[in-house]
């Protein structure tokens, strides 16, 4: 047994690690937390200076079994869990569990998984930092506090089974108070007018009129004016300019950058940094810091030269705006400035890239440009055309890297022509197109961390979770809107001769942008008129600031959770006994042949209908509402067409036809299948030829492409690309394999392979107890018992497990049926 145990968050690191460490070291993984705040109850001692009450996790039970073992017989424990709060809690954590003595203890951290880093680390260990271990405390009995105390108001007053967290719903507002915005903004129209003109060399250039015309009258009028006019070069401004490189990366502008260049989700961008920081490709990557080491700069300063010449290299130091940054941390850079590739697939590959340039550029020369502005005048009018164009006179950084934008501009600069002062020019048409004001742009999750961290909001580890807790909690989804068309004049003055026509264009098309629900917005209009304070904006900067202030040491977090909890709680009672109840119900009015009131609101499962009183003796009829279709602003007449359904087409081949709306959109059931006929399709619309063609195409679809040991193969497209489906087997097709012309060679490997890993997948089967181990993703396993299934961890001795054993594991961990309890019902008298 080594004389060292180190134990890190997870078994990549681990791996990376035991390769620089020689064998007096053994590296160990806790697979993150062992202890959480106890499930049952609120796991909060409130009475008791709100003490957490702390268990070990059901699925770290043997982790914890093992390390403890191992613990015993090393002479020095290294913990080495991340640099951050969680990394601290994560190592207080163990040395509890672990019963861990201060001598035989000791705490290491480093930004970087390189083997100087990892030396040095262990050359300089430190004790456990409580006030980092508190702020994370803080941080974690504050959430569990409002998520334990606000979810079942909601299950009250809104819906059963919601929930609610600061941070979350602090997310949530923003996009829903930039939804309000969009719905009620009316755009303005004006008209932008631009023109041709050829100097007398023949170059060609164009121009915008500085000012925009209100009407199409002003506009015609201005053209009139224009007719037969001649132009001339009234001014010309040559002005140097530079543009300097972008600071290297925090957490949230990588986010930002990922998404705009590569079309990352937060997540995606998250799982792939934190594959390269464990292979020691890269820094840590959650921080909010810009600083470069020396070490750093030293190595950036000799590839700048190296690679592009002396000219190039300009050293610089950056400071960060956000608020609360911890500044003795590392932006997020590369470990060896050396190395350009980094192994792994190829989003990770575009990932290290992408940071590998962005630190690059970081260190290099401005861009210097030349801006030219042409100022062009008319005989007959006092209106002036511009131009504007600018020539990179040095590329500097430009040469390597340029920071992505969120902003959506209809002008581009570009390259002008020479002229002089007082030269003619010819104008060769001029074009007047009608303009609308664009509504607010939706948040993409990367936006969204922009807004927070302006805010001071969340911190580095928290952003990627936020997000997707309320996608998953359904508050929020990505749109998928396709927009409508629009008309708008197009008037052109070519030759002398004005022509009026109309042209169109696609407005309010939007995908992956972050739209409310229907319940996230009822939700959110309950939570901010009855909780203001916990939805503030300052107010949840403020907390922020309050955690950073409890890791420096300056503050007890207890005191702090208790001023909290002293106005918190007694509005939580308040609001149970006293506020309505909030389903975001509207009277839409009367049905016009039963009298009954027509409604809509939130009900169980969504957005829905209603014809009638709950409590009429006769049931009231319920519909689901279309996806398309807004709680606030529906109309009485399009909610009394969801009561048409289903309807019926007639028949097809002898059977019948039937359309419908479900909660994934319309169908067209027929022969027992379920037919999708896509988003944004009305139901009422489709018609038997419509509905008929969809069958026909579902058909050809399920038809079998081939056959194999006597069972239909059949192939399809689903949520992980192409797959054929075999004997119940749902087989995904790589892209080595041509998808639309699979032969049945490449049908049989594929089944073949297949059938392979689904035997070699399990480690025990015990087919007559209906009980299996398996193996799972990461090097996991699961056990499984039909519905239920128990993942373990990868170090867990599965080889070795008994049916017997298998079943106590079963009963101990699997998730216990909860009690429904019998709803009480009154008689009317």
């Amino acid at each position: 047994m080594p004389k060292n145990l180190v134990i890190v968050e997870s078994p990549a690191k681990a791996k990376t690690i035991q390769g620089y460490l020689g064998k007096d070291f053994q590296v160990e993984s806790s697979f993150g937390h062992v202890s959480d705040l106890a499930k049952k109850g609120m796991g909060i001692d409130i009475e008791n200076d709100f003490k957490p009450l702390y268990e070990i996790s059901s699925d770290k039970k043997e982790v914890v079994k093992k390390l403890k073992a191992l613990a015993k017989k090393a002479d020095m424990v290294w913990l080495a869990s991340d640099e951050d709060r969680e990394g601290e809690a994560i190592a207080w954590h163990l040395k509890n569990e672990l019963k861990l003595p201060d001598e035989k203890t000791k705490r290491i951290v480093f930004h970087e998984i390189t083997k100087n880093a990892i030396l040095k680390a262990v050359e300089n260990p430190r004790s456990i930092d409580y006030n980092l271990v508190n702020a994370q405390q803080a941080r974690r009995v504050l959430d569990r506090l409002v998520g334990f105390e606000l979810s079942p108001v909601l299950w009250r007053k809104v819906k059963g089974g919601l929930s609610a967290g600061r941070v979350q719903s602090v997310s949530v507002r923003l996009i829903v108070e930039r939804e309000k915005e969009i719905r009620a903004f009316k755009p303005e129209e004006s008209y932008r007018v631009t023109a041709e003109f050829k100097t007398a060399e023949g170059k060609k250039f164009k121009a915008e009129l500085r000012n925009r015309f209100k009407t199409k009258e002003e506009t015609l009028e201005y053209l009139e004016k224009t007719v037969g006019t001649d132009f001339i070069v009234a001014d010309l401004t040559q002005k140097p300019a530079k543009k300097s490189p972008a600071a290297p990366f925090t957490t949230s502008t990588l986010q930002q950058e990922a998404s705009r260049k590569m079309g990352y989700s937060v997540s995606m961008t998250m799982q792939l940094a934190q594959r390269l920081y464990e292979a020691g490709y890269i820094t840590y990557m959650r921080t909010d810091s810009v600083n470069l080491s020396n070490d750093a700069k030293n190595a950036i300063e000799k590839e700048i030269r190296e690679e592009f010449g002396d000219h190039y290299f300009k050293a610089r130091n950056y400071s960060t705006k956000s608020k609360g940054a911890q500044e003795a941390h590392e932006a997020i850079r590369p470990t060896d400035m050396s190395r350009k590739i980094a192994g792994g697939d190829d989003r990770q590959e575009r990932l290290y890239n992408l940071i590998w340039k962005r630190t690059v550029a970081s260190q290099m020369s401005d861009a210097k440009l030349e801006r030219t502005t042409i100022s062009i005048d008319s005989f007959k009018t006092t209106h002036q055309f511009v131009a504007k164009g600018e020539v990179v006179t040095f590329d500097g950084f430009l040469k390597l890297y340029l920071e992505g934008t969120d902003d959506e501009k209809e002008e581009e600069s570009g390259l002008l022509p020479k002229v002089s002062k007082g030269e003619s020019v010819q104008n060769n048409q001029i074009i007047a197109q009608q303009r609308f004001t664009k509504a607010p742009a939706r948040y993409t999750e990367a936006s969204l961390v922009k807004k927070l961290e302006e805010l001071g909001i969340g911190r580095p580890s928290t952003y990627a979770p936020t997000i997707s807790t309320i996608q998953r909690r359904e508050y929020v989804e990505k749109s998928q809107l396709e927009g409508i068309d629009r008309e708008y004049d197009y008037i052109t003055l070519e030759k002398d001769e004005i022509q009026v026509s109309k042209k169109k264009e696609r407005v309010g098309a939007d995908r992956n942008k972050l739209i409310p629900t229907e319940i996230g917005t009822v939700v959110n209009d309950f939570l901010v008129e009855h909780f203001e304070n916990v939805l503030d904006y300052s107010f949840t900067a403020r907390v922020e600031e309050e955690f950073d202030t409890i890791a420096s040491g300056k503050e007890g977090w207890t005191e702090m959770i208790g001023d909290f909890y002293g106005e918190f709680h007694p509005r939580i009672e308040d609001v149970k006994e006293n506020a309505d109840r909030a389903t975001g119900e509207r009277l839409l009015g009367k049905h016009p042949e039963t009298g009954k009131n027509v409604y809509v609101k939130i009900g169980r499962f969504g957005p829905m209908a209603q014809i009638g009183e709950a409590d009429d003796e006769e049931k009231p009829l319920f519909a689901s509402l279309r996806k398309d279709m807004i709680l606030s602003e529906v109309e009485l007449n399009e909610v009394l067409d969801l009561f048409k359904l289903p309807l019926s087409l007639g028949e097809y081949e002898g059977k019948e036809i039937e359309v419908n709306e479900g909660r994934f959109g319309p169908y067209v059931k027929y022969d027992g299948k379920f037919i999708s006929l896509g988003k944004g399709v009305n139901p009422l619309e489709v018609d038997f030829e419509e509905a008929v063609e969809a069958i026909i195409a579902k058909q050809k679809a399920d038809a079998p492409i081939a056959e194999y040991e006597g069972k239909p193969v059949q192939k399809g497209t689903g949520r992980f690309g192409p797959f054929i489906k075999w004997n119940d087997l749902f087989i995904n097709v790589n892209k080595k394999y041509d998808f639309d012309n699979l032969s049945q060679k490449d049908i049989e490997i594929l089944i073949e392979d297949k059938k392979r890993k689904e035997i070699e997948k399990f480690i025990h089967n015990w087919e007559d107890e209906g009980i299996s181990v398996q193996k799972a993703r990461w090097g996991r396993f699961n056990i499984v018992q039909g519905k239920t299934k128990i993942e373990l961890p990868k170090d867990f001795d599965v080889q070795s497990l008994t049916l017997e054993a298998t079943k106590k594991l079963i009963e101990e961990r699997a998730p216990k049926k909860k009690k429904t309890a019998k709803r009480k019902t009154t008689k009317k008298k």
